[in-house]
């Protein structure tokens, strides 16, 4: 009956309990366990199990580069992070608003350890996010207009509550890249949020995307419904964030 029992949880995709069925049946007879209670332990061991599988899931489909976290970033190595500030924004309440999270500093003074960080935090509490190299994301954009698939990425990029642009800097960037670019940012604006890591101040996107009227509309947006965090401090060049 046992193995029949293993069978039927396998052929009913119930791995979590098949895990622990043997364990917890032998305690149930140790203890006496009335049947409700043995259920009942079974069926939270299938839902952790699920849980797990499940956060899993949305870390591995992330792509983050590096297993980096808000725990292990350096806040004693830069003076020019409110560790604080950090931990608020932490608590997620940025993605319930859909505001925009804004790092601008001189390279590897944290920012990408901070988005990713962030980025991971959302994760495992249940949010759907993505992490992109900036000029990978600007290329998969342009790649996309030799199969007319455009829409249909820009759709996909919308549905994440939490989208990490990392590295938005100097960029080597085509008309169309950057139109589509724009399209993408209108289209998440006020219903998702972007964390956009980046070592050119506002003022230097004109200068990167070379177009005037979109980038004060971009700007306009994102400054009304944004967190903008300077890093003004030391590089960490070190092992460990960049």
């Amino acid at each position: 009956m046992r193995e029949k029992i293993h069978q039927l949880l396998v052929d009913l995709r119930l791995r979590g309990i098949e895990e622990v069925l043997d364990r917890e049946l032998a305690a149930a007879q140790e203890k006496g366990l009335a049947t409700e209670e043995v259920l009942y332990r079974l069926l939270c061991q299938e839902l952790a199990y699920r849980q797990e599988r499940s956060m899993q899931y949305r870390i591995n489909h992330a792509k983050i580069p590096w297993d980096w976290t808000l725990e292990t970033f350096p806040f004693d190595k830069q003076p020019a992070v409110s560790k604080s500030r950090i931990t608020s924004l932490a608590g997620l309440s940025f993605i319930d608003r859909a505001q925009n999270i804004v790092l601008i500093g001189s390279p590897g003074t944290g920012k990408s350890g901070l988005a990713i960080g962030l980025l991971r935090k959302a994760l495992i509490n249940g949010h759907r996010g993505r992490f992109y190299n900036a000029q990978d994301l600007l290329d998969e954009l342009y790649a996309s207009l030799a199969d007319r698939s455009t829409p249909r990425l820009i759709k996909r990029l919308c549905r994440y509550p939490v989208l990490v642009i990392d590295e938005l800097g100097y960029l080597t960037l085509k008309t169309e890249q950057t139109n589509m670019f724009f399209k993408l940012m209108g289209e998440r604006y006020g219903k998702s949020s972007t964390i956009i890591t980046t070592n050119l101040d506002y003022p230097d996107w004109y200068d990167l995307f070379q177009r005037k009227p979109l980038v004060d509309a971009l700007l306009d947006r994102l400054k009304h419904n944004c967190i903008t965090i300077t890093i003004d401090g030391p590089s960490l060049r070190t092992p460990g964030p960049s």
